[in-house]
């Protein structure tokens, strides 16, 4: 059996699985809220004890990391968490193989394996979720770079100005995440209320702020204009940041989680229209943009796919 453990900002969950015929079977899951480091560990031994016995411990954890180590240096969503040498403390206790990956790597690993990435040579994951993340299969293997920073994309400027994301104006996150979408909802709502319209239904400045990716989808598919205007600009400088991927690393494939998967219907048309604009045409032939196969069992199976590694690297 192989114990997985994801570690986010808000949640952390431990599932206990195994692996066969190319499948993630996944027997027992237990998820806890991420409290201060000290509390946190404490739980996910606790947890991890009453899971017992299993072959190796896969820990994903968003970065940035120090994999080689196995240890969580900073993260931003993770206050507090400062050079935590998680491996070592599991390992110790536990006595098995254990390894910790950035959890976009993991979930390229993941989709490569077992979803939506079977059968590609070059894969790029993406994770757009609240942040904009990749994960890169090169040549059929996980790469990672020279420090562990390969596929940070969201870092990536996109125009000279514009929503600002991972520190910097105008950058790929900025634009395609959850947390871009929530923003641009904003900005154009208090552009608005300037002008004495109401944008998104909301006609006060508490609603305004609580305007999130999910309810301006929601009003986009009822035919909001503003609420799809927000999401055609958002699919249009999506496809142009993966027209840079693509012309660069040449995928046979994209694979994108969290809101893609969850509203490819918005966004798809929009993708594929600047990527082929954009990219050579060679490139954006061969290139397929598909969602998440993993839909949101993809942590758990990451986490999997991680304590997997270990024991075949061990």
């Amino acid at each position: 059996m192989l114990l997985g453990i994801d570690i986010g900002g808000t949640k952390c969950a431990l599932v206990l699985g195994e692996i066969k015929n190319s499948e993630v079977k996944i027997e027992k899951k237990v998820r806890f809220a991420t409290e201060d480091v000290n509390k946190t560990v404490d739980r996910i031994i606790e947890e991890a004890d009453g899971l017992r016995p299993f072959d190796a411990i896969g820990i994903s954890c968003g970065g940035p990391l120090d994999e080689t180590c196995g240890v969580i240096m900073s993260p931003p969503n993770l206050p507090g968490w400062d050079n935590v040498h998680i491996t070592d403390i599991l390992h110790k206790r536990y006595g098995v193989p254990t390894r910790l990956m950035n959890d976009a790597n993991a979930c390229a690993l993941a989709e490569w394996k077992y979803g939506a990435g079977r059968g590609a040579k070059n894969m790029i994951f993406l994770t757009f979720g609240t942040g904009l993340g990749a994960g890169l299969i090169l040549g059929g293997r996980l790469y990672t770079g020279s420090c562990g920073m390969a596929g940070e994309v969201g870092h990536i400027r996109l125009r000279g100005r514009g929503p600002v994301g991972y520190g910097k104006r105008g950058s790929f996150e900025g634009f395609c995440s959850g947390g871009g979408i929530a923003n641009a909802a904003r900005t154009l709502a208090k552009s608005a209320k300037r002008r004495g319209r109401v944008a998104f239904s909301a006609d006060t400045d508490e609603k305004i702020e609580a305007l999130n990716a999910e309810k301006i989808a929601t009003l986009a598919r009822d035919g909001d204009p503003d609420a799809k205007a927000v999401f055609d600009n958002c699919s249009r400088m999506l496809g142009e940041g993966l027209a840079i991927l693509a012309d660069v690393i040449n995928p046979d494939r994209i694979v994108i989680g969290s809101i893609y998967r969850r509203c490819e219907d918005l966004l798809a048309d929009g993708v594929i229209s600047a990527l082929k604009k954009e990219a050579l045409s060679a490139t954006a032939d061969i290139c397929t943009i598909v969602p998440s196969g993993l839909g949101e069992s993809i942590g758990d199976v990451a986490a999997i796919a991680i304590a997997e590694a270990a024991l075949n690297c061990n």
